[in-house]
């Protein structure tokens, strides 16, 4: 009976969840881009607090207030008034970039219950802030408070995880068999087919999407790209933008929404549309921006020169080489991709709900696109949505 789930508690998904490497509020948006780069992790926490700084300060309570990732920063540098000097811009201070929407992330304790944090993540809360256990020393945190400039992971003496929408999927999909028969209906008969959808159209410039990708991102969506007949191409994902750079902000703001997927894409931006972006910002006299491109192209062949010299074998087996050519990289199959149409994850109304479940949770990514037969675009399934199916079926259980 799925009634043995309402025992488990948050900690119970904090198993093996890595400590969270933290910022402080304090810094400024170039500290986040370069922590970013340096990190395999697309989110980067906020804290109240700054152990960095000297005298060292005592805080009595920290907190984590936030959360950013490349997305923030690249929409950041598409704004009118950073196109001119986006170095001047990361120099901002970091609170700018941290959403007007409170409660995007909530501590709660390690014996809050399961179904407690999914009604907290349907009330609006992306990320839950838990402590775990830490068996590093007193000695070892001391140190481990002096080490980094960007802060330490450590907050009260204690470590923190987070957990997401996608953890408690993936708990509830470990025990999917509890919840029968929900789990095989369609998601069009149990009405999670959320019809207001994020679109812009194949040929519309891509920075008329600025405002949507924001959106998708504080929605943990995406933006669908159609065409003029409503079908489904492709998507600008926050997801995929996040393993990108900062210098996508030039192709946002140069070329179309569907050049933009190709520049996105995996592999890396193909050469002909860098030189279109480029010879567009001359064009518009965004000197700053063209000098941000071209930096970034001198530094990516250096490192690959770099990495040339030394033997095939130890290039391919390297983990760090080269690391901007993997902040481009994919992970997963496209096995549950449309073939030729999009590169989007899709289902169609009656897909079931476990069906839908596995597709995302395989790509990472916290939605699934819902389209007809004829590919035009019926709407799109969300964690949030499949949770509220979920928390339903337990409270019942009550």
């Amino acid at each position: 009976m799925a009634v043995s789930l309402l025992g488990h508690e948050v900690s119970d998904l904090c198993l093996g969840k890595p400590a969270l490497r933290s910022l402080s509020i304090s810094a400024t948006i170039g500290d986040a881009l370069s922590v970013l780069k340096s990190s395999e992790e697309n989110y980067l926490s906020l804290w109240s607090c700054d152990h960095s700084s000297k005298p060292k300060v005592d805080f009595e309570d920290c907190r984590c207030i936030g959360k950013i990732c490349m997305v923030d920063v690249i929409c950041f540098l598409c704004k009118e008034e950073n196109l001119a000097c986006p170095s001047s811009a990361l120099k901002s201070p970091i609170s700018v970039l941290l959403p007007k929407a409170a409660g995007i992330v909530r501590h709660v304790e390690p014996h809050f219950s399961l179904l407690d944090a999914i009604r907290l993540i349907l009330e609006g809360a992306q990320n839950l802030i838990v402590p775990i256990q830490s068996s590093i020393s007193n000695n070892s945190r001391k140190k481990l408070l002096q080490k980094s400039s960007f802060g330490p992971t450590l907050h009260n003496g204690r470590e923190f995880c987070w957990l997401t929408q996608e953890d408690v999927i993936r708990f509830l999909l470990s025990s999917i068999g509890l919840f029968s028969p929900i789990a095989a209906l369609s998601v069009e008969s149990l009405g999670i087919i959320s019809t207001e959808v994020l679109a812009v159209g194949y040929h519309d410039p891509a920075y008329s999407a600025v405002d949507l990708i924001s959106s998708s991102l504080s929605q943990q969506t995406s933006v669908a790209v159609v065409d003029d007949d409503g079908k489904l191409i492709g998507e600008i994902s926050p997801f995929t933008l996040a393993s990108c750079d900062e210098t996508v902000a030039a192709a946002i703001r140069t070329l179309s929404a569907g050049d933009l997927m190709a520049y996105i894409d995996c592999g890396g931006p193909p050469d002909d549309l860098v030189r279109v972006v480029k010879a567009r910002l001359k064009e518009r006299k965004l000197e700053g921006m063209l000098e941000l491109l071209e930096e970034f192209s001198v530094s990516s062949t250096s490192s690959s020169s770099s990495m040339s010299s030394s033997s095939d074998e130890e290039f391919a087996s390297s983990p760090t080489a080269p690391l901007r050519s993997r902040r481009y990289s994919r992970s997963g199959s496209y096995s549950a991709r449309m073939v030729r149409r999009a590169e989007a994850i899709v289902c169609h109304p009656g897909s079931s709900l476990v069906a839908v479940m596995i597709q995302a949770l395989a790509h990472r990514v916290n939605y699934v696109w819902v389209i007809e037969d004829d590919y035009s675009l019926a709407g799109i399934v969300t964690f949030s949505e499949m949770l509220d199916v979920f928390g339903d079926y337990l409270e019942s259980m009550e």
